[in-house]
């Protein structure tokens, strides 16, 4: 695959390989993403699937290959590309309120005059709105839910207006309540504003509803496709070099096998 195929897509990576600390995390990485795409990073801890989102970002360079994001190699600070890390439930006497958090999205990156106070409360009010948060936008965030402070997040990562969307195990501490709330959230963020998304999770099931991309990582090597073209036996059965058994029972997918 060469990048000169993928000329419309958002993301695009041609035979890529990234090495950290002497070890190969990922090898012979090729694929491409469209926009408007969802996509569900899968695979075991230590599989790449962090370190796939810091080569988006342009934290980490490739050893060999290239990287394309919305047409170009990607670097640090790109507004056009919004992120919201691993969280942690943060503790119940931390001062931030809420507001202030999804502020840093727009200049917690940089020293100096950054937007206006006016239009910089403009922006964080509608970004709060926008993802079902401006009730507590004054709370102190660390008496906030685990799912409340998610939506911050996610907030966080929108109010530069990206084109590209990076979520990094959003669903992780939250219940199945709350992780369906959170899908449902960002199928609607994504729908509305044609944002191209990709989501690291563990488990493929609470994005069924929303994801129309899986992108499966192990031993170094990777699939993608739709979820029933990539969580199937045969296909982790490959990845893994070993037998993954896939099994279906109604709207629920189960993987037993290796280290899945």
């Amino acid at each position: 695959m060469t990048l000169d195929d993928n000329g419309d897509a958002a993301i695009a990576l041609d035979d890529v390989a990234v090495t950290l600390g002497g070890r190969k995390i990922v090898e012979n990485l090729s694929f491409a993403v469209a926009k408007g795409d969802f996509v569900a990073i899968l695979g075991p801890n230590g599989a790449g699937k962090t370190t796939l989102l810091k080569l988006l970002l342009g934290l980490v360079a490739p050893s060999r290959g290239t990287v394309s994001v919305l047409g170009r190699a990607p670097r640090r600070g790109d507004r056009n590309i919004g992120y919201a890390p691993q969280h942690r439930v943060l503790e119940t006497d931390l001062a931030l309120r809420a507001r202030d958090v999804v502020g840093f999205g727009l200049d917690g990156d940089r020293w100096g005059i950054g937007f206006g106070s006016k239009k910089r409360d403009r922006l964080i009010d509608a970004a709060l709105k926008e993802v079902d948060a401006l009730q507590f936008g004054n709370a102190s965030v660390g008496h906030l839910s685990g799912g409340e402070q998610q939506r911050l997040l996610i907030a966080q990562a929108l109010i530069t207006d990206p084109k590209v969307l990076l979520l990094d195990e959003p669903l992780s501490n939250l219940d199945i309540n709350h992780s369906a709330e959170i899908v449902a959230l960002l199928e609607d963020v994504a729908k509305k504003r044609g944002v191209t998304v990709m989501l690291v999770s563990h488990d493929i099931n609470p994005l069924l509803p929303a994801a129309n991309r899986v992108l499966y990582l192990a031993r170094g090597h990777s699939a993608i496709g739709t979820p029933h073209e990539i969580i199937t036996s045969e296909t982790l059965s490959r990845l893994y070099g070993a037998n993954v058994e896939v099994v279906r029972s109604g709207e629920h997918v189960f993987v037993i096998g290796a280290e899945v």
